[in-house]
């Protein structure tokens, strides 16, 4: 007679990368200058060791290993191939401030990408266990993120478009042409992780309770900051509907999707 499998348990290592990413952000608002510059790095970091941790833990090495490439390498190369021809984002530059640079980019960028692309992937599997469905899922709760990320870094001065209209209405500083450019990459991106990763791999659900967490913190309190905070209320609405088509049914489900 075999002994049972002892059930997968939740490793302690991303909750606390997690938290502590939790914990950067929310003093984020509370903080001026070179001190928010070094908190807005420290909780990419933070956020995206989270997320490689939790891959490497609950899909193993090769997942996590395909996260960074895919996401943190191929997002560092189309950000330094739109920062060059303008293409597909639409011409914008940097200001400083994020850290180490490669070709003029922040190397924290291709992190960021990372960071928020493994609770959408996981999000999406939430929701639908089809490949191709659950690609664009992902994709959309990827780029919608943006909805909420690029306001703020365009206010507080990370980086500016040379054109920035047209834009959303009530949103200044950004153009259509880069939230159009974000679900094209996204989409890209997510077609590649999705030849590397299992989507029909049966994980418990409360292993992907750290993901899941983080995209539900980072849209809430996005929507909270925005509107309190950074005085960016179009922006908080727009995020708020473009990313809650995806976070608020995740939101309210106890189970996955079947296939």
């Amino acid at each position: 007679m075999t002994a049972p499998q002892a059930e997968p348990q939740l490793h302690p290592s991303p909750v606390l990368l997690a938290a502590g990413a939790v914990i950067a952000q929310v003093f984020y608002p509370l903080v001026f200058g070179t001190a928010r510059d070094l908190l807005t790095v420290t909780a990419v970091v933070l956020f995206c060791a989270a997320s490689v941790t939790h891959a490497a833990l609950t899909r193993g090495a090769r997942c996590a290993v395909a996260l960074l490439g895919v996401f943190a390498g191929g997002g560092l190369l189309v950000e330094i191939l739109g920062l060059t021809t303008g293409f597909p984002f639409g011409e914008y530059s940097y200001a400083g401030g994020l850290g180490p640079t490669v070709a003029g980019t922040p190397v924290v960028i291709g992190l960021a990408w990372a960071m928020m692309a493994w609770p959408s992937w996981i999000a999406a599997g939430r929701l639908t266990r089809r490949r191709g469905s659950r690609i664009v899922v992902a994709a959309w709760a990827l780029a919608t993120w943006d909805l909420f990320l690029d306001p703020q870094m365009v206010g507080e001065g990370y980086w500016r478009w040379s054109d920035p209209e047209p834009g959303l209405p009530g949103v200044y500083g950004v153009p259509l042409t880069n939230y159009l450019g974000w679900l094209l990459v996204a989409l890209v991106l997510m077609t590649l992780f999705a030849a590397v990763d299992d989507v029909h791999r049966a994980i418990p659900d409360r292993l992907d309770t750290v993901p899941i967490a983080l995209l539900g913190w980072v849209y809430v309190s996005s929507i909270v900051a925005h509107t309190l905070f950074f005085g960016l209320p179009y922006a908080a609405l727009w995020g708020a509907a473009g990313m809650g088509l995806v976070v608020l049914p995740v939101l309210g489900r106890s189970g996955p999707a079947g296939r």
